[in-house]
């Protein structure tokens, strides 16, 4: 497995990834409500994915295996993480973790000491376990019933 910036041409199968990770995994968040999904997807498209790969303010990262895209990654150049999606036959292989670690670094990279996100149900614990921590009461994003939003440092503390 590699992970690398992703390009214009791999917004099809990194779309593909997005949604699969969202349907399949995060059921928790969704309870197969129609209305939640169909929100929650809206933007998931090639088109959308596309222009997240123009590295202006931002990176997609994509952890790829052979032809594969097995994970998807957003960080803008100011620490928010955006996505951190996935395929459900990589789950539970790392893939996720190294992935987190690279937009990290990106971040850091960047000139960001801190990164924040919004996280799912289904991702909460997976982040507390690397050391981000809750930074502000529960959101209803996309009609959800929590999302998370969350903190880590990650370098010296700038004066």
């Amino acid at each position: 497995m590699i992970i690398r910036d992703a390009a214009p041409a791999d917004a099809p199968k990194a779309c593909d990834v997005l949604r699969a990770s969202i349907t399949e995994l995060c059921v928790a968040d969704h309870n197969q409500d129609p209305d939640i999904l169909e929100r929650w997807l809206a933007s998931k498209t090639p088109e959308n994915v596309a222009t997240w790969a123009d590295n202006v303010g931002r990176s997609l990262l994509i952890a790829v295996e052979d032809d594969a895209v097995l994970a998807v990654g957003g960080v803008t150049d100011e620490g928010e993480i955006t996505l951190n999606y996935v395929a459900p036959e990589a789950r539970f292989r790392g893939v996720s973790a190294a992935l987190l670690r690279a937009i990290e670094a990106r971040a850091l990279a960047r000139g960001a000491s801190r990164v924040t996100l919004l996280s799912t149900e289904t991702a909460h614990r997976f982040y507390l376990a690397r050391g981000y921590k809750d930074a502000g009461l529960p959101q209803r994003k996309f009609g959800t019933t929590s999302s998370y939003p969350m903190a880590k440092m990650l370098g010296p503390t700038r004066s």
